[in-house]
């Protein structure tokens, strides 16, 4: 092949669509448990993060509260990947070759978010959410009532990682923020610095947004083992959350997302009918589940 402008033109159309084919074909998991938002800005701020005050009788003027703002920013942050084509694997006719390559980066691509997503749930334990405390703590300041007091939505331990999450609402436990999407790019023209010094083309892939959380009331972790008295434990937790003004914030867990090592575990309590002993399940079918390997 005579290594010229179009022939490198036509290359660049098949491995775009080998891209696309790959991005088009991978199923990520991020959006059943974070809530995608659109940015326009270097960084976004989610002050606002706080509770909406409940409806009330409308009995001459409006009263107005303050949403509580908290100071808690999500800074989109740059990706990339980039492969070399050797110019003499084009000359050669060979360049077929690297398609897969190109349509796995489009698989990468499109499952990136569930890596910045799921990796940041597991770091739950050890990140700071919009109230100043870890996403997962034992003593998240609350005020219900009037009454200052601290919330725990964790249990301790050493066994791996598991979470229940209510994705019921608009805004998800956990943000994933879009500022770029990803697109497939490349450096391939026969006079480029690249081409001169190393003998290759590059084709790559590049985008914008950051992962951040939501509201740590919807979501519980822990660590202890997963077990029937652990589970009813931590839904009766977050079912137990109150709102500043005292009303039920009516959390229900709707997800129960675990790792490999926790698979078995969660299927004998979730899809099981039965118990071990023969007794029905009380907790059958409760929740959805979703395995991911950032938990273990």
């Amino acid at each position: 092949m005579i290594v010229n402008s179009a022939a490198l033109s036509n290359l660049f159309v098949g491995y775009k669509a080998a891209f696309q084919q790959g991005f088009n074909e991978a199923t990520p998991d991020y959006t059943k448990i974070a809530t995608e938002v659109p940015s326009a800005t270097a960084a976004e701020d989610y002050a606002w993060l706080g509770e909406w005050p409940r409806l009330r009788e409308w009995i001459g003027d409006r009263v107005v509260k303050d949403i509580t703002a908290h100071k808690y920013t999500v800074t989109n942050k740059s990706y990339e990947a980039t492969v070399g084509v050797p110019k003499p694997a084009i000359a050669d006719d060979t360049f077929g070759v690297y398609k897969p390559m190109m349509q796995e980066m489009g698989r990468a691509a499109r499952m990136h978010p569930d890596e910045m997503i799921f990796s940041l749930l597991s770091a739950g334990f050890g990140t700071l959410c919009y109230d100043g405390q870890n996403f997962f703590d034992t003593d998240h300041p609350v005020l219900t009532d009037g009454t200052a007091g601290t919330v725990s939505n964790m249990q301790a331990g050493t066994d791996p990682m598991w979470a229940l999450l209510d994705t019921s609402r608009a805004l998800r436990p956990l943000i994933y923020q879009k500022r770029q999407e990803y697109q497939f790019v490349s450096v391939d023209k026969p006079n480029d610095e690249s081409v001169f010094k190393s003998n290759q083309f590059l084709y790559g892939v590049d985008g914008r947004g950051n992962s951040g959380f939501g509201f740590w009331q919807m979501a519980y972790g822990s660590k202890a083992p997963l077990t029937l008295e652990n589970f009813r434990a931590a839904c009766e937790a977050m079912g137990a959350l109150k709102s500043d003004e005292g009303r039920p914030l009516n959390i229900k867990p709707t997800i129960l997302v675990h790792g490999p090592s926790n698979r078995s575990k969660a299927r004998d309590l979730i899809l099981a009918a039965n118990l071990a002993n023969g007794q029905s399940n009380t907790e059958y079918q409760a929740v959805d589940l979703l395995q991911t390997g950032w938990l273990d």
